[in-house]
This record gives structure tokens, C-alpha cells and sequence, in this order.
């Protein structure tokens, strides 16, 4: 009976299912934007909180400016691999383009940061609304071969809408770069329209990362 005992607690180890892991990067209905950093580029893209539907979001909005909102992390990658959001847009960049400088301007990415020993070892990927990039596919930034541009959605066809995001970003980055990731050092948001001189307005949702879709 002992035997038989043990052998069915070991079944039973074994086949519980594992709680998912999640780290809330932000929920702007209780935590706005607290613990969140501001990099500026070019100007002050306007973030606020605002209602939307009776819950909390963050309303970016730019013109001819760039600025980031970035929380800095530590974590493994491995372990917290899901990347998910929530975003919605007005309308894309009139003018962007991701294939030039002088077009690299987004309503809205969200995008992770890998930091390297030295700055220049420095890695990001950047998830995008793009403007003329096709959803799917994925470019090395106009300015800087360390960060890669993926099309996470493209074009003005669903504007207006709400829209849930997830990305696997350790497979994400290993067919990006190539290579296995080190620690996540950063999550940010930016809505940016510095190069084109043009306007953008976006909303952000709540971000997670998590070890299970």
C-alpha cells in the first residue's frame, strides 16, 4: 500500500499543472505610471493617463517630438519569455517610413531592452505599429543595426481599435539577432514623430511579461 501510495503522489507531482509566472509591468488602473522613467529625443511626446470605457489607460500624444516612458526590469528572459499588451492608435505617421531615417517615426511601439556590457553591446526590440512595413515582418533600425523593428501591426486599417498584442521575445530575439539574449534590463513605450515632423496619438494597455501564453 505504501508503494502504491507513493507511486500515485509521484503521478500527481508530476502532473500538476505549473502556475504561470507574471510580472505586471504596469497596470495604469492602479499604478499610473509610477517607477517609470522619461528618455527625451527630440521635444516631450505628452503622456497622461486617461478613462477609457471605465478603465485606466495611457494616452500618448506627439508632434514632432520624441519621447520614452521605460521601467527598468531584471529578468531572465527564459523565464518570463511572453511580452503582452494592449494598444490603439488614431491613425499611422503621415510620412514614416521604416526603411529611412528620415521616416523612423511610429504612433505607437512598445519594445524591450537588452543591455549589453558596454552601451554599444546594447540590443532592443521594438514592436510596431508600423506605417508602411507589412504586419509580420521585421528590419534593423535606421539608425542603429542593434535594434530590430518588428511589425507587430501596419497600416491605418484597424486604427481606432483596441487591440491585444503577445510575443514570444526569446524567440523573438534569438531569430533577430541570432544569438541567446542576456537579462531584460528595460520595458518601454514610446510615440515618437521627430523625423517627420508630423502628429501621432496613441493608447497604451496594460503590459505583462509572463513564462506561459
Amino acid at each position: 500500500m505504501k508503494h502504491i501510495l507513493c507511486m500515485m503522489a509521484t503521478v500527481i507531482f508530476f502532473c500538476s499543472p505549473v502556475q504561470a509566472e507574471q510580472v505586471n509591468v504596469v497596470r495604469f488602473k492602479t499604478d499610473s505610471i509610477v517607477g517609470w522613467e522619461q528618455k527625451q529625443f527630440k521635444g516631450s511626446t505628452a503622456y497622461r493617463p486617461v478613462p477609457e470605457n471605465g478603465v485606466m489607460v495611457l494616452q500618448a500624444h506627439s508632434r514632432a517630438a520624441a519621447s520614452g516612458l521605460f521601467k527598468k526590469v531584471a529578468l531572465d528572459p527564459t523565464r518570463f519569455r511572453y511580452l503582452s499588451w494592449s494598444w490603439k492608435v488614431a491613425g499611422i505617421v503621415p510620412g514614416g517610413d521604416e526603411r529611412s531615417k528620415a521616416g523612423d517615426d511610429y504612433a505607437a511601439r512598445v519594445y524591450v531592452v537588452f543591455p549589453g556590457r558596454f552601451f554599444w553591446q546594447t540590443r532592443a526590440i521594438n514592436y510596431i505599429w508600423a506605417n508602411r512595413l507589412p504586419k509580420g515582418e521585421s528590419i534593423p533600425n535606421a539608425f542603429t543595426a542593434n535594434a530590430r523593428m518588428v511589425a507587430v501591426e501596419s497600416g491605418p486599417a484597424k486604427a481606432g481599435q483596441w487591440l491585444t498584442e503577445q510575443r514570444d521575445i526569446l524567440a523573438d530575439y534569438r531569430l533577430l539577432f541570432n544569438a541567446e539574449p542576456g537579462e531584460i534590463g528595460a520595458v518601454a513605450i514610446m510615440t515618437d514623430t521627430d523625423n517627420t515632423g508630423g502628429e501621432a496619438t496613441a493608447w497604451y494597455g496594460e503590459i505583462t511579461l509572463s513564462s506561459s501564453r
